[in-house]
Order: structure tokens, then C-alpha cells, then sequence
């Protein structure tokens, strides 16, 4: 099988010829430009500086000399705008706290505050108060929350729909030219158009928007869950429709040259529990969602990708009921995710994406065989009977031994020999 091939049997719950892999086609299957710096130099490929085509996360481009080494069978066609804003044009230098030199988009435009952390701002507008914040010692941004005072008589579901817009000619024709040249890669291809992740709490805060209205802040949000449940619903009816009508225009571009999109990126569980109950989850969420999948089932033979962290196995048969086809990151160290339960109870109608090594413990502290062990019996484990796409429990962190990464690479390459 080619890559394609390859990709198109896992996602079919079909028997590959050997395990497909992802690093780097989404925001949570990614690789830290750091890692991805030292990645190119072990591997004595090209050193210039790495792209940043991810700066909320700062993750880093995988290009297809480093794609190759890897065995990656799917790419990502990301959208023209990052979470700030501005574009992933006009590529130009950048020295990281970390003393890394990068390269960041033109309109990454960032300053110091008074404890000498990196402030962001939305669009690259320095006119404006910022909309995240790299601590000094940090990898990463962090949101900033710019919650306007609330006043309750005067919420408006309107003012949480301003970035939710209908696709416009030159949108739609970005996209039709970003997927044929990917196409001519001969991967998978992966995209995120946007519009459909309803309350993803990376969205909420507004990190593009200059000046955000309604709610705002992550804490209040969660409330308004419960307390302002008509108000959730009308953001999320009104987001929807805008949603499909998008969808619609995108496909008669696109077609199904594209085989998988991601729907939804917010996460429903921690690292023991849910912050979502099913209950919660039927009321407020799966409606829309349903909505969504049922129309890219019924109109597309794309497969819809669903993330969310955590312990979240109470949630997988809704997950699965409201459409969704894909779950990344399968984080496996979280209560109740054991692997063989996962893939005996649900992997003929699910297809796990990440879940191939352990990132909170194993791949960042533990010594390159532990990460060799572990890769080893979870490809064992999630690859029988197709179903599974390889990736780590979300993205590749900035200080991970390159040692243990290339020990995950071995592992893949002897799994798959």
C-alpha cells in the first residue's frame, strides 16, 4: 500500500499493510519546534530554522524530508489563519526564550510585560491588549481571559457568534488550491475548516479577536453550562447552521479529495474524571454535533475527528452515537483508558488516532527502552484489525529527550518491518 491506500484502510476499520502514522497533520498530533529542531540535527538532515506553523503551541512544520524518516502516511491541510489572527505568510526570523532562532509569520508580533514574560497579540494588532502570554520560562503561550463586565439582562448569543462567519470566495478558493497541492504528496490528507468545534475552550477566550464580546472567560463558560443553558443553545444552533452552510460550499470545492476533517477539539475530561456528564453531553452537545456528522456521513465519505483529553470512556458510546468517527488523543494514562478495554469495547466502531506511547510520563522521563516497551505493546495492541492511526498521546513537548522520541521511531519501524 502507498500512503494513501494506507490510510484509507485504517479509517475504514481495514487491515493495513503495516501501521499508518501522523506527526504533525493537527494541533494535538503535533511535534514542538524544539523537538522537531533537535529531530532534523539527530537525523543529519538540512539545519536551517524550523517553521512555527502552530504559535499558540508553537509547533513546528514537518517537513517531507523529516515526513519520510518518520513514516508519516498523513498530512494536515491547515486553514490560512492561525488561532491568533493573522496568516502563516511572510515568513520571517524569530529567537525564542529557549534560544532557538525560528521562523513565525509577519504578523507574529509579540512584546515583554514587566516580569519579562512574551505577550501575543490577536491579529498582530499591538494596538490592542494582548490575547496570550508566554511566561518567561515557557514553551507555550496561555490564553489571557479579556472578559468584558458582564451584565446579565444585556447577554446577546450574538456577541459569542462574532468569529463564526460564512466562507467567503477567496476562503473557498484557498482551499481548493491548499488540497491539490497536498494531494500530490501521495498522503492522507487531514483538515480543519473550522466553524464546528462548539465550545472548545482554546476558542472560547477569542485569541484572534480584538476586542471579544459576550462570555469570555473560561470559568464562566463552564457555568453558563448550567446557568445560562438557552444561551448556550442559541450560540450553538446559530453556530451550527452558519456551520453546514460552510461545509456545504467547502465540499463542492473540495470534494472527497479529503479524508478526514477535524469536527471538535474540546475536551470533555481530566486526568480521573469528566467535567462533562453523559447527561450534560446529550443535552447541550450531541444535537449539534449529530447534525454536523450526519450531514459530512451523508453527503461525504470523509471521517470525522474528534479530540478530547482525559478520562473520558462514560462519554465514548455517545461520542460514537452523535457520529463521530475518529478519537485522538486516546490518553491512555488517564483512569479507566486501558488500552485493551478501549480497543475490545469499541474498536470496530471507532478508530483511535494517538494513544501509541504515554507523553506525560514514559516518552518525557522514562529511558528510551520503557518508550520502546510501550510503543511496542500498545501497536500490539490498537492495531489488530485496523482502526488505529499511530500517533503519541497529543503533541511531542519542547524538552523531550530526542533519545526517547527516536527510540519511539525505532519501535514503529520494527513493529511495522
Amino acid at each position: 500500500m502507498n500512503s494513501k491506500e494506507r490510510i484509507l484502510a485504517t479509517l475504514n476499520h481495514r487491515q493495513p499493510d503495516r501501521l499508518a502514522i501522523d506527526f504533525g497533520a493537527t494541533a494535538t498530533s503535533g511535534i514542538h519546534v524544539l523537538a522537531v529542531e533537535k529531530l532534523r540535527e539527530y537525523y543529519g538532515l538540512d539545519r536551517h530554522p524550523v517553521k512555527v506553523i502552530e504559535p499558540y503551541q508553537m509547533l513546528g512544520e514537518i517537513e517531507p524530508d523529516l515526513a519520510e524518516v518518520l513514516g508519516v502516511d498523513i498530512i494536515g491541510a491547515w486553514a490560512k489563519n492561525t488561532i491568533f489572527g493573522f496568516a502563516n505568510e511572510n515568513w520571517k526570523g524569530f529567537k525564542t526564550f529557549w534560544g532557538q532562532e525560528v521562523l513565525v509569520p509577519g504578523n507574529f508580533n509579540t512584546t515583554s510585560d514587566k516580569n519579562g514574560d512574551l505577550l501575543m497579540f490577536p491579529q498582530g494588532d499591538m494596538t490592542v491588549p494582548a490575547s496570550a502570554r508566554m511566561p518567561k520560562s515557557g514553551y507555550f503561550f496561555d490564553a489571557i481571559i479579556r472578559q468584558q463586565p458582564l451584565i446579565e439582562e444585556e447577554l446577546n448569543p450574538d456577541d459569542n457568534l462574532e468569529e463564526f462567519v460564512y466562507i467567503t470566495d477567496e476562503e473557498l478558493k484557498y482551499w481548493d488550491m491548499l488540497i491539490e497541492s497536498s494531494l500530490k504528496k501521495g498522503k492522507g490528507i487531514i483538515c480543519n475548516f473550522g466553524g464546528t468545534s462548539l465550545g472548545d475552550i482554546a476558542l472560547v477566550p477569542g485569541l484572534d479577536m480584538k476586542n471579544p464580546k459576550g462570555i469570555r472567560d473560561v470559568a464562566e463558560w463552564y457555568m453558563s453550562i448550567i446557568m445560562r443553558a438557552d444561551y448556550i443553545h442559541a450560540v450553538f444552533a446559530k453556530q451550527t447552521d452558519i456551520a453546514l452552510s460552510n461545509l456545504k460550499k467547502i465540499f463542492k470545492v473540495v470534494g472527497n479529495r479529503v479524508d478526514a476533517v477535524e469536527i471538535c477539539g474540546n475536551d470533555f475530561g481530566t486526568q480521573n474524571s469528566l467535567f462533562c456528564s453523559p447527561e450534560t453531553f446529550e443535552e447541550m452537545y450531541a444535537p449539534y454535533f449529530r447534525k454536523i456528522n450526519d450531514w459530512v456521513h451523508e453527503n461525504t465519505t470523509w471521517k470525522t475527528f474528534k479530540h478530547s483529553c482525559g478520562a473520558i470512556v462514560p462519554l465514548l458510546n455517545n461520542f460514537i452515537d452523535a457520529g463521530f468517527d475518529i478519537l485522538n488523543p486516546v490518553q491512555i494514562n488517564a483512569d479507566g483508558m486501558d488500552p485493551k478495554f478501549l480497543k475490545e469495547n469499541f474498536g470496530d466502531r471507532i478508530i483511535f488516532w494517538g494513544g501509541g506511547v504515554d507523553t506525560q510520563k514514559t516518552l518525557a522521563f522514562d529511558s528510551p527502552f520503557d518508550v520502546e516497551k510501550q510503543v511496542l505493546s500498545m501497536c500490539e495492541i490498537f492495531s489488530k484489525n485496523g482502526g488505529f492511526v499511530f500517533n503519541t498521546v497529543h503533541n511531542i513537548q519542547a524538552n523531550v529527550p530526542v533519545e526517547n522520541i527516536t527510540a519511539m521511531i525505532r519501535a514503529l519501524k520494527i513493529f511495522n518491518h
